[in-house]
């Protein structure tokens, strides 16, 4: 039932999309005029208040023909007219039915609320005034010319039923006005509030790009900087070494040991070539992963193999123990840069005569393969960045030097084959690394 009536008080008040604030408060206080007049116009009447009765009527008419053109015509309603009409028929009504006595006072405030209510801005200050200076106008006129008005109420039961009834017309006039004001407030807090909230996610937003291009201008930075230095060092050793052979005789020892020096250099070149390649694509277009189920040690073991034989070179001791029944779910290619970058880091960082150990098994619904050694550790200072791209790259024990893009590139390949890395350090005792990746289930 309330719905229904909603429903219809909605048809005859019209939508707010079509419809201003003061528009609609026009239109509900037009219905509740015309209403009201339905049964005031008989009831004056038939009360002997003629003069009432067709002040009733004329407002009624009026305020009819003014809700219509405005709710089905969306002709704007006039201000000026409604009000100057309730001073011209509140005056007239004034006079005819007992003046000060009578109930025209009471309603001659809440028809001026209603003035403000559907009237714009800058015309509620000129209505003030107007309507005070009527208003004291008919209370001076009256008092000094008592005979122009009329008592049509006899004193006592006549002038409580006029109270009583003329009562409701301010009151639905408040009533409406309240209603409409504190509605419109209403939505207009809600509206600031959803506003905020755009806002500050808009902020969010920005802040989140700001924090991108940030990080994008530090990478660009970084590829520079890996290009320009880290890139040209050992090229520009192999060009010194050439033009050294050219222009002098040198002993075997002295080209033995320069040979070794740049074989390590250009080995260290090919591991930072290999991740500098890798990353930029990651980054550029992403790389693509193809999962699939497949025997772990299958996978690694020529990686296992070349950095075994990379770690005789340091008198590295290298061992590894993967059940050779061990399968799990993951991108070949990826799988091998990952531990081939954390054995090479292991070796690098592990001094000669020192050992590396790496081994997997199966923890719940996962692999962990771990590479362990007794190098020299991880600073603490350096731990917190060690899987950004803008942390340092730190020199090897036989001064091996990287570019930091080996553990960086090993989380983002981990992470998207569904798995996690992470580490232990103690600076001058060495390093655990391990990775969690899925494992085959059977």
């Amino acid at each position: 039932m309330v719905k229904k009536m909603n429903a219809v008080w909605f048809r005859l008040i019209g939508s707010s999309s079509d419809f201003s604030l003061e528009s609609r408060m026009f239109h509900s206080i037009s219905v509740g005029l015309i209403v009201l007049a339905i049964f005031y116009v008989p009831y004056n009447f038939f009360a002997g208040l003629y003069v009432a009765s067709l002040s009733s009527l004329l407002l009624s008419l009026f305020f009819l023909y003014e809700y219509y053109n405005s709710r089905f015509n969306y002709k704007p309603h006039s201000s000026i007219l409604f009000g100057v009409t309730g001073l011209i028929i509140f005056s007239v009504n004034y006079f005819a039915n007992s003046g000060i006595n009578g109930s025209t006072d009471i309603i001659w405030p809440a028809y001026l609320l209603l003035v403000f209510a559907i009237s714009p801005y800058r015309q509620h200050l000129a209505w003030l005034m107007v309507y005070i200076i009527c208003f004291l106008a008919l209370h001076l006129v009256a008092y000094y010319n008592p005979q122009l008005v009329k008592h049509p109420f006899t004193a006592g039961k006549g002038e409580l039923i006029d109270r009583i009834t003329a009562f409701p017309l301010p009151v639905i006039a408040i009533y409406i006005v309240i209603k409409y004001i504190r509605r419109s407030y209403d939505k207009e807090r809600i509206s600031v509030e959803e506003k905020a909230k755009d806002i500050e996610v808009q902020n969010r937003h920005i802040l989140l790009q700001k924090e991108q291009l940030e990080k994008s201008d530090a990478e660009k930075n970084k590829l520079m900087s890996i290009i320009s230095h880290d890139m040209r060092t050992p090229l520009i050793s192999i060009q010194n070494y050439l033009q050294l052979l050219n222009e002098n005789e040198l002993d075997s020892s002295l080209r033995a040991r320069i040979e070794q020096e740049l074989l390590t250099a250009t080995n260290s070149t090919m591991d930072m070539l290999t991740n500098l390649l890798q990353w930029s694509k990651s980054q550029m277009e992403g790389s693509a992963i193809h999962l699939i189920p497949a025997n772990l040690l299958d996978v690694i073991k020529s990686t296992l193999d070349m950095g075994k034989a990379q770690a005789d070179k340091k008198d590295i001791a290298l061992n590894y123990k993967i059940n050779p029944l061990l399968n799990v779910i993951a991108d070949r290619n990826m799988l091998q840069l990952v531990v081939r970058n954390l054995v090479s880091n292991a070796i690098k960082f592990t001094p000669n005569g020192g050992m590396i150990n790496i081994d997997a098994h199966l923890v719940q619904h996962e692999c962990k393969i771990t590479v362990s050694d007794n190098g020299k550790g991880i600073e603490h200072n350096k731990q917190e960045k060690i899987f950004s791209i803008n942390t340092e790259p730190d020199f090897g024990t036989n001064n091996e030097i990287g570019v930091g893009l080996g553990l960086p590139l090993c989380k983002e390949f981990i992470e998207r084959q569904g798995g996690r890395i992470g580490f232990e350090s103690a600076p001058g005792q060495g390093s655990t690394f391990f990775i969690f990746i899925p494992a085959e289930t059977m």
